[in-house]
């Protein structure tokens, strides 16, 4: 099955993919429902293809589990989780990666 949502997740502070960070797919509904759509973990490469096919239209939200990830590298953080939330609005393949370090980090639609 393919995904239409892609990640890929870059450690700037070590200049290598962020391999095993967890992360989880949810959809907002009515306030304050949070429904969980998908979970999983980053690839060797950093990456992960997560949800259905398609998603349906709407805000989701994608929770990173940095500081799970940096305390298995033995690391401190600033940021214990990192939550993007973004709207769906049609069937397009959507990718949103995330360049991480331990006290900052960047996101955007990605193609």
């Amino acid at each position: 099955m393919t995904s239409q949502l892609t990640t890929h997740v870059l450690d700037a502070s070590t200049g290598f993919p962020a391999s095993g960070v967890a992360v989880v797919l949810s959809k907002m509904g009515d306030e304050p429902r949070i429904l969980q759509v998908a979970s999983g973990e980053t690839d060797l490469d950093g990456r992960l293809s997560l949800g259905p096919e398609f998603l349906d239209a709407g805000t989701h939200v994608l929770s990173f589990a940095t500081g799970a990830y940096y305390a298995g590298l033995g690391v401190e953080t600033f940021y214990p989780s990192v939550t993007v939330t973004f709207r769906v609005t049609d069937d397009t393949h959507l990718h949103v990666p995330l360049l991480l370090s331990p006290f900052s980090y960047s996101t955007y639609r990605g193609s």
